[in-house]
């Protein structure tokens, strides 16, 4: 299965965290969403949200780092079946939501592809949008 998906992540502490080439980043403690997608040839959905689950990977993208921490917990994760809309969604958080710049974005012109946001509102956006949901 091929789309985009947006993982929900907790973070327990307030936190200073090295997003490799972004450099050090503070984050404040709270929720986040993530935006991403997969699309490519060999790349399904399936397996690219099994590997952000993981514990162990090799650190490739912002998000990973991000992950890496300790101190943070995915809460859920939202696809969106066979739709390319990753940069769509960006544009709906970022009037909403507070963005991370430059995270998750270097292959697009979107100020960010992750955000800084309240749990229940951004359940409240998604129940308005057709998703599936995956819980871990």
């Amino acid at each position: 299965m091929k789309g985009t998906y947006i993982i929900l992540i907790h973070l327990k502490n307030d936190q200073i965290i090295k997003i490799g080439s972004l450099g050090k980043i503070y984050f404040k403690k709270g929720y986040y969403c993530y935006i991403g997608s997969a699309f490519g040839r060999s790349i399904n959905i399936e397996n690219r949200v099994s590997r952000h689950l993981r514990k162990n990977k090799k650190i490739r993208w912002h998000i990973d780092y991000f992950l890496k921490n300790k101190k943070t917990k995915i809460i859920d994760i939202l696809i969106f079946e066979n739709r390319k809309i990753e940069c769509f969604l960006a544009k709906i958080l970022s009037k909403k939501f507070k963005p991370i710049k430059k995270f998750g974005s270097s292959d697009c012109k979107c100020i960010s592809h992750f955000y800084y946001c309240y749990k229940k509102q951004i359940k409240n956006i998604f129940k308005k949008l057709n998703f599936v949901s995956f819980h871990k």
